[in-house]
């Protein structure tokens, strides 16, 4: 999952970002409204961040001009004002919720996982099935031939986003990109460990193998009687 956070307070953006990132998103900042809207792309984020006390555009006219550009990314609005006109304003300018500061980040996390799975254009899909291996989103849990597997929030993340696209390969940018917050450097690795970490405990003590390399090219999840 990725999420874009505009907020121009240095601490506040570092706190949302690092709690996110330890959560196993993938977050992305902006500093001012029209540094937002060069990032603002349909498709791009599963959700928003957005603090109404901007320099130069604010936070309730960036909402407003990325609504009338069609995209329908959830929008989280931060705020330290806290009146229910305020509020009103904010859910009238295009916002899906509001959370006043201070907050904390737990709750923060929570409002912006329920603002994803309200976003889905289908039933909320919060349970993924492939084989005999299961992912819940809202219990955080994974199963495989009810073996309950113990994965870091990393690991997580990347086995939700490949059952999301199971059959699909993905590449090492692909899965930067997601998984990640940062261009593809050809040079790191980091994308092979992770997938090598989440091998050892997706497949490693199961007779049919999950997680398939597909060479010069990335990674695929899918049921196959071939091993790779």
């Amino acid at each position: 999952m990725r999420v874009l956070i505009v907020e121009d307070d240095e601490k506040i953006a570092g706190f949302i970002v690092k709690g996110l990132r330890e959560a196993g998103f993938a977050a992305d900042r902006a500093e001012t409204a029209e540094e937002a809207r060069a990032l603002f792309a349909p498709g791009r984020y599963d959700a928003a961040v957005v603090d109404i006390m901007l320099p130069g555009m604010d936070g309730l006219e960036l909402i407003e001009r990325v609504r009338a550009s069609g995209i329908l990314t959830p929008i989280l609005i931060l705020s330290a004002r806290h009146t229910v006109d305020d509020r009103i304003q904010g859910f009238r300018t295009g916002g899906d919720d509001y959370l006043v500061k201070p907050f904390s980040f737990s709750e923060l996390l929570v409002r912006l996982q329920s603002l994803i799975r309200r976003s889905s254009m289908a039933a909320p899909t919060t349970r993924f099935v492939v084989g005999d291996l299961e992912l819940d989103l809202l219990s955080h849990e994974v199963r495989r031939s009810g073996d309950l597997l113990e994965l870091q929030p990393r690991e997580f993340s990347l086995l939700e986003y490949m059952m999301r696209n199971s059959g699909r390969v993905l590449s090492k940018t692909m899965i930067l990109e997601h998984v990640w917050d940062y261009s593809f450097d050809p040079q790191t690795n980091v994308v092979d460990v992770l997938v090598w970490r989440l091998r050892g405990k997706v497949d490693k003590e199961y007779e049919q193998k999950l997680i398939h390399t597909i060479r010069g090219v990335g990674y695929v999840l899918k049921e196959s009687e071939t091993n790779s």
